[in-house]
């Protein structure tokens, strides 16, 4: 993520300790903030979710067509790439919600 440490203005002591946060503490933040809430998390690989259609989950590096712009080369959905990322994102998620749930025990006769 790029622009972060230039869109904060805050005051010297809170600048430090807001740019001195690594990203692995802000993943730990988020984890407490929902067991706390109840909310159940998934973690998803977000390895080529920017190339990835939502729609229909073809993926190819041509599909980014600029920074802002996603266009699929198969069923030609046009979108924001960030928005197209993130659904691509929530239907992982959504997918391996799902298949945690599954049992994968054998049935017992």
């Amino acid at each position: 993520m790029k622009g972060i440490r230039q869109r904060v203005r805050l005051r010297q002591p809170q600048r430090v300790a807001l740019h001195s946060w690594a990203f692995a503490q802000f993943g730990d933040v988020i984890v407490y903030m929902a067991r706390r809430a109840g909310v159940p998390l998934v973690f998803v690989n977000p390895v080529c979710s920017s190339k990835e259609c939502a729609q229909c989950g073809h993926m190819a590096p041509l599909n980014r067509v600029s920074r802002a712009r996603f266009a699929c080369r198969s069923c030609g959905v046009v979108a924001h790439a960030g928005r197209n990322a993130s659904r691509g994102l929530a239907r992982r998620g959504e997918y391996t919600w799902t298949a945690g749930r599954e049992s994968r025990v054998p049935a017992t006769s």
